[in-house]
């Protein structure tokens, strides 16, 4: 193999891994906008934590494996909200979940626009509406760590040791607020839990 050929090498992997890592970023955006909104509870705000962390993240943490990207880019997301909050001189304060509705400035959700085959009766309908306001309220009263577990074990669907490294903490710790949330949730939700 010549030199050119290695330098040709070389160039076609790095489009590669730059065109994944821009997949990766706008595949987790708008997640992490959500995410940053409702630590943060200021769309402004949230804008800027994401973009200064997808900029720290590809700056100091693009030549990690791809498999560890995700816990690490939520790892710079919690810790550049802690940030903000502390030089906003924020209380924690109780957060707002956000993710079931449907935001006007965000691109339509190709689930939420697939036509709806389940046509619940007006009772039914109310009912659930009513589970949903439950659960919301209900997440929003958690203490800050089991709702940041809670969120990124239901929400995000990372596994117990994704949800580690994002925190912060042990496994053991996840699976304990992890737990806890789930154990709080149940008790309030009560009927609406099933």
């Amino acid at each position: 193999m010549s030199y050119g050929d290695l330098v040709q090498l070389q160039e076609d992997r790095t489009l590669e891994h730059k065109q994944f890592m821009d997949q990766f970023l706008k595949d987790i955006e708008r997640r992490a906008f959500r995410f940053a909104d409702i630590a943060v509870r200021n769309r402004d705000d949230a804008l800027d934590i994401v973009q200064d962390t997808m900029i720290r993240f590809v700056r100091n943490y693009a030549k990690r494996p791809q498999a560890e990207w995700r816990a690490l880019f939520y790892k710079i997301l919690r810790n550049r909200i802690i940030d903000h909050q502390r030089s906003q001189s924020v209380s924690v304060r109780r957060h707002v979940i956000t993710w079931f509705g449907y935001n006007k400035d965000d691109e339509p959700d190709p689930i939420a626009a697939a036509p709806d085959t389940y046509n619940p009766t007006p009772d039914k309908r109310a009912a659930l509406d009513d589970a949903m306001e439950a659960l919301e309220y209900a997440v929003e009263e958690l203490p800050d760590r089991q709702k940041q577990a809670f969120l990124l074990r239901s929400l995000e669907g990372m596994s117990v040791a994704g949800t580690a490294k994002a925190m912060g903490c042990s496994t053991g710790s996840v699976k304990t607020h992890y737990h806890r949330a789930v154990h709080s949730l149940r008790a309030v939700l009560g009927d609406h839990w099933s």
